[in-house]
């Protein structure tokens, strides 16, 4: 079983007050989540993980967004908004009526709310970047009080990838997931796409199909999602050290230090059955993080460990999916399980259609499908969903689900950029409410079927293949699971290649094409693969000993 609330034994031999117990809280180990040492970063400043929480999926933006407005909504004066992102844009409506983005954070400042963000410096518009955007609401939240900041404290090349917001005082609540507050994000389960539409590759159409989660969190874990901003924001290192960056933004008046920050209230008391516990990326950077001076890699050493444990079925949605170095954990797995079925459900088509975009796309993940197809064989499904008029829908959600137990969904792709090179939040999920659908105990390995896990990874395969709400007791069971998403794009495959003749299929499933690339693009492309599109943030020793 996973850890539990405050074990009676050890408060019984050390109460909470006492030190020993501190430690004790410090140092506990799980078969399923990182203890501190195993995170390998010891100025992480947190408990290794939160008991008692409340955790809700979120699954996409139209889901998403009203709840954050709302929750804002209800903060006042003295209460704080903190925000961190890789994209933002002020007019983004958050619900059909609004408010937009730009107008929900200035309204919290007039309230006297203190709002707080950090927003990835970014590039320009021109480049499909979002800098202009980034700098008009920074203005306009700054002008009401606020403060945000265009944050390039990251590596070269490298980004602020995490996307969370904090909400403290009448309200206590963080959501953390794959959504940004931007264009393009607000899409329902119908897949129509956002009107509010972003530059985007025309396979999608003009306004494209989008699926995403996000987490709702209330409990103790709020505060450790605040110690991650406070983290960031209290970073004594220049916001950027690039002329191109520094000048414009001195013209334009925008900040170049943070204002502080009131002292954290004392953690939520549990209220939920959720452990959740935070996973990190940041790269080794000069100047060191405080927070993290070698880096942190724990969404990949969480991943590792949790994959260790993996036996009948792995879940997973990723907008990438690619590297081998990724892609060398998951087969590790499959080659542990000889009955181990990986689904992953993937984009068809990358988002951009420039003439480097496809090559690297295709070399990144042709590298890594090798890989666990070598390992699994027929037992790796690799799949595309589209909406009901057939258009692609793009998956940006970042979702991994083993043996409905361990579930994680956070800001950090399946690929080596955001494993080690990236700032990134994910949250790892144990339940501790036991599901009582059988199979009761799907791995084997007495860890029961959680709640959280097996309802979260059953929402997203009804919406794949079609099915209305409580159509999953066949889904239940990782064979029959797999049999079904492979039947289910089977007969979407087999339709397509009889011209589209007689009726539809149920679904949305189809079958991930294999692109290998031409051979001058993949060579062409490989060192600008490593530097730019993928690239590697650890340290060379980690690097040669294939270590995270």
């Amino acid at each position: 079983m996973g850890p539990r609330v405050f074990p009676a034994a050890q408060e019984a031999l050390w109460p909470r007050g006492n030190p020993r117990w501190a430690r004790w809280l410090q140092d506990r180990t799980s078969p399923w989540l990182l203890s501190l040492a195993e995170r390998g970063n010891d100025a992480f400043g947190m408990s290794a993980w939160s008991e008692g929480n409340v955790v809700q999926a979120l699954v996409h933006g139209r889901s998403y967004l009203p709840a954050l407005a709302q929750a804002v909504a209800q903060a006042g004066s003295g209460d704080v908004v903190l925000l961190a992102g890789w994209r933002a844009d002020p007019d983004q409506l958050l619900d059909d009526a609004g408010p937009s983005v730009a107008a929900m954070l200035i309204a919290a400042a007039h309230r006297g709310v203190l709002v707080r963000g950090l927003l990835w410096h970014s590039h320009l518009a021109a480049l499909g970047y979002s800098l202009e955007a980034h700098r008009e609401l920074a203005r306009a939240v700054n002008d009401a009080g606020g403060q945000i900041l265009l944050d390039q404290r990251v590596r070269a090349l490298g980004s602020h990838h995490q996307k969370f917001v904090v909400v403290t005082g009448r309200t206590e609540v963080a959501f953390l997931g794959g959504i940004d507050v931007a264009h393009a994000r607000r899409d329902d389960v119908s897949h129509t796409g956002d009107i509010q539409a972003r530059p985007f590759s025309r396979a999608y159409g003009p306004t494209p199909a989008w699926h995403d989660v996000q987490l709702e969190l209330r409990g103790p874990v709020v505060r450790d999602v605040e110690t991650v901003f406070r983290q960031r924001w209290t970073d004594p290192a220049r916001l950027t050290r690039l002329p191109w960056h520094t000048i414009p933004a001195r013209l334009s008046g925008l900040p170049q230090s943070a204002r502080p920050l009131p002292p954290p209230a004392p953690p939520a008391e549990p209220a939920g059955s959720c452990t959740v516990q935070l996973l990190r990326s940041y790269p080794r950077r000069h100047p060191a993080y405080p927070f993290a001076p070698h880096g942190e890699r724990s969404v990949a050493r969480g991943y590792a460990k949790a994959l260790t444990r993996a036996r009948r079925l792995v879940y997973v949605e990723d907008q990438y999916l690619w590297s081998r170095e990724v892609a060398r954990v998951f087969a590790a797995a499959l080659r542990r399980s000889p009955s181990l079925q990986l689904i992953a459900v993937v984009p068809r088509y990358p988002d951009q259609e420039g003439w480097l975009d496809l090559p690297a796309y295709f070399l990144g993940q042709s590298a890594a499908l090798q890989s666990v197809l070598a390992a699994g064989g027929d037992r790796v499904q690799v799949v595309n969903p589209e909406n009901e008029a057939g258009r692609p829908i793009y998956v940006h959600a970042k979702v991994c689900i083993i043996d409905d137990v361990w579930a994680a969904v956070g800001s950090a792709n399946l690929n080596r950029r955001s494993w080690t090179h990236d700032s990134e939040l994910t949250a790892a999920i144990v339940d501790e409410q036991l599901d009582d659908r059988h199979p009761l105990d799907p791995g084997g390995l007495g860890d029961g079927a959680r709640h959280f896990a097996r309802e979260l990874r059953l929402t997203l395969m009804r919406e794949h293949l079609g099915r209305a709400a409580g159509e999953d007791k066949d889904l239940l069971d990782a064979d029959c699971a797999a049999d079904a998403v492979r039947y289910a794009a089977a007969r979407l495959d087999a339709w397509y290649a009889k011209g589209c003749r007689g009726p539809r299929p149920p679904g949305r499933l189809r079958s991930h094409p294999r692109h290998r690339g031409e051979q001058w693009g993949r060579r062409l492309v490989a060192p600008l693969y490593d530097l730019a599109y993928d690239p590697d943030g650890r340290p060379w020793r980690m690097r040669l000993r294939k270590q995270f």
